[in-house]
């Protein structure tokens, strides 16, 4: 495997903090994590510092384009513009947030669409001013990967994405529960949610790669400081991670998909065991971590989700809504709140803009949505 350095890890991590939840959002220093991105020492989830507001609002802004297909994953770039993938044609386009203007920038090769899986979640190198590097989360004839494409915007459109250069693969494949959101943590480190790809036994597998989120170095490495040496799991037990999100002080939240009862958002505790596949939701055993929130599979079916003024802004497919969870440490403060209910059918993805906005990604267009609710589009709001 290839080596290539990758600069700039400390000023993009403090750049993804102030993208991130305010201080607001948190406890006191005393509180910060055990290890970059976990939960509270010892483990379990403390409600401390002030609170976010009980109730906050959603204003639809503007639709920033549409006639998308089936889109995923966003990364909006430094210097304006937003990157998007296409989960079945594989390619990767830029958006201009002003005109709505898209330009195909290429086609990821190695991806074989199929089901759930494809082009999936996509993310901006630590030292992308300088490297120019996406990363990419994708299925392949034989797993799922995580590559880094070169993003050359001086060539013509779609032929500006180099070969893709694997850091990391083998996460097992199907035709459902294929995880896929990427994102790089104010550690500088690379944060993989996975599926068990609809192999129960897999999320309790710690050898599995499987149900589980991985944390890795640029390269594709078990990071330093990872809860079980050498090996890339960060914490296990989960049946489908599509969404990752941190707050104000550094503390990692995870989506997840149910299978029949419960959906869940969880505070990620490195090495936590979120129970599934003997437990679904909240749990009375103790071996498990239990979920700050869970909702029932047709309210939510989360996807991506963002951490913005002291909240969670959770995506929902099945549900066709946004959730909003106010943070009081890593608990919620007050019950979720529902948004847009309806309004734009599938939620995807939810990833923080500048101030109390956001951007939308809708998911009519993935083979379970209605593309009579129009084609699919991205979405700007502001969210208190």
């Amino acid at each position: 495997m290839r080596r290539r350095a990758v600069p700039a890890v400390l000023a993009a991590a403090a750049l993804l903090l102030a993208a991130g939840c305010s201080a607001g959002s948190a406890g006191s220093p005393g509180d910060g994590p055990a290890t970059p991105g976990g939960t509270a020492p010892g483990g379990s989830a403390r409600a401390t510092g002030s609170a976010a507001p009980a109730k906050g609002s959603v204003k639809v802004l503007r639709t920033v384009t549409e006639g998308l297909k089936t889109p995923w994953g966003l990364a909006p770039l430094p210097g304006g513009g937003l990157l998007v993938s296409s989960r079945d044609d594989g390619t990767i386009i830029r958006v201009d947030e002003k005109t709505g203007a898209k330009t195909e920038l290429g086609q990821v090769s190695g991806v074989s669409p199929a089901g759930e899986g494809g082009l999936l979640g996509i993310a901006l190198s630590p030292g992308f001013a300088s490297d120019h590097m996406i990363y990419a989360y994708f299925t392949t004839a034989s797993d799922n990967r995580i590559a880094r494409l070169l993003y050359d915007e001086r060539k013509p459109p779609g032929e500006q994405l180099g070969a893709p250069d694997t850091v990391f693969k083998g996460i097992p494949k199907g035709s459902v529960h294929n995880g896929g959101r990427i994102a790089f943590g104010p550690d500088g480190m690379l944060y993989a949610g996975t599926g068990e790809s609809g192999e129960r036994g897999a999320a309790q597998d710690r050898k599995s790669l499987g149900g589980k989120i991985l944390r890795l170095t640029p390269d594709g490495e078990p990071a330093p400081g990872n809860p079980f040496p050498g090996s890339p799991v960060y914490s296990y037990g989960h049946r489908n991670v599509q969404g990752l999100a941190w707050d104000g002080q550094q503390r990692l939240y995870a989506s997840e998909f149910g299978q029949d009862t419960w959906d869940e958002l969880n505070a990620i505790k490195p090495g936590g065991d979120y129970g599934w596949p003997v437990a679904e939701g909240r749990s009375s055993d103790a071996a498990f971590q239990n979920p700050l929130a869970q909702w029932h599979t047709d309210d939510a079916s989360p996807s991506g989700i963002a951490c913005v003024g002291g909240v969670i802004w959770m995506a929902g497919l099945k549900g066709q809504r946004l959730w909003r969870i106010p943070l009081k440490g890593t608990q919620a403060a007050a019950a979720p709140q529902a948004f847009l209910t309806g309004t734009y059918g599938r939620l995807r993805t939810v990833v923080a803009a500048a101030g109390d906005k956001v951007w939308l990604v809708t998911s009519n267009t993935d083979g379970r949505g209605r593309p009579k609710q129009g084609d699919d589009r991205v979405l700007e709001a502001q969210v208190r």
